[in-house]
C-alpha cells in the first residue's frame, strides 16, 4: 500500500532534500509540500494525506499549533514531527498536539522511512535519542517531583512573575519596565528564584516554566 505524505518545512532546500529522499522508496508518494503553517492546515484538509512530516518552526503558526489544527479538522491524518529539536519539552508539546512521531533532521533515511511507516499505520515512532532523553528527563522529574513543589511553593508571587517572563524571552530591563521595578531589583528576585529551584541556566529555566504550565511553546 502506497502512503501519501505531505511536507511542511519553511526551507526550500530542506523540502527539496527530502523529496529526493522520499523518492527512494516505492511504497511513499510525495503528494505535496508547504512552506508556513497556514498552508500545511489547508493542504492536510484538503488532500488528507496519511502522514504530514512536520517541522516545528515556522514563519506564521508553529509546527505544535498547526499539528493541533489538522488533527481537530482531519484527525486521521498522522503527523511526524521533524525537527531540530531534540529537548523533551518540545517532544511533550508536539504530543499534546496530537502528533504520532518524532525524529530528529539528522535520521538517516532508513529510520525516516520506518518512522513514516509507523506512524502510517496507527502507531507512535520515537528517534532511539529523542526516546533517551525522554525518558531520562521523566526519570528526574519523577523523582525530583516532591522536592520540585516545594521550592516552587516557596517562592514570593513577585519572583513568579520574574520567572514566568524570564522564561518569555523577556530582558532584565524590560522586566523592571513592565513591573516598575528597578532592574537591580528584578536582578536580586533572579538570583533568589534561581537560588530556591535550583536552577543554573535559562534553559533549564524554560523547562521548568513548559512543565509548570506558566508558559507553552
Amino acid at each position: 500500500m502506497t502512503i501519501r505524505v505531505l511536507i511542511v518545512d519553511d526551507h526550500e532546500i530542506v523540502r527539496s532534500g527530502m523529496q529526493l529522499m522520499l523518492e527512494d522508496d516505492d511504497q511513499i508518494e510525495l503528494i505535496g509540500e508547504a512552506e508556513n503553517g497556514e498552508d500545511a492546515v489547508r493542504l492536510a484538509v484538503e488532500l488528507l494525506p496519511d502522514v504530514v512530516i512536520m517541522d516545528i518552526t515556522l514563519p506564521d503558526i508553529n509546527g505544535i499549533e498547526a499539528t493541533r489544527r489538522i488533527k481537530a479538522q482531519a484527525p486521521e491524518v498522522a503527523v511526524l514531527a521533524m525537527t531540530i529539536h531534540e529537548e523533551p519539552e518540545y517532544f511533550f508539546e508536539m504530543l499534546k498536539a496530537g502528533a504520532s512521531g518524532y525524529v530528529p533532521k539528522r535520521v538517516a533515511s532508513e529510520e525516516l522511512f520506518k518512522a513514516i511507516e509507523v506512524v502510517a499505520a496507527g502507531h507512535v515512532f520515537l528517534e532511539p535519542v529523542v526516546a533517551k532523553n525522554l525518558v531520562t528527563d521523566y526519570l528526574e522529574l519523577a523523582q525530583s517531583g516532591g522536592d520540585e513543589k516545594a521550592r516552587y511553593d516557596g517562592l514570593t508571587p513577585r519572583e513568579r512573575e520574574v520567572l514566568t517572563l524570564i522564561a518569555r524571552d523577556y530582558t532584565n530591563q524590560a522586566i523592571a519596565n513592565k513591573l516598575g521595578i528597578s532592574v537591580k531589583t528584578v536582578e536580586r528576585h533572579r538570583e533568589n528564584m534561581m537560588h530556591k529551584l535550583e536552577l543554573h541556566s535559562r534553559t533549564a529555566l524554560v523547562k521548568y516554566a513548559i512543565r509548570k504550565g506558566l508558559i507553552d511553546l
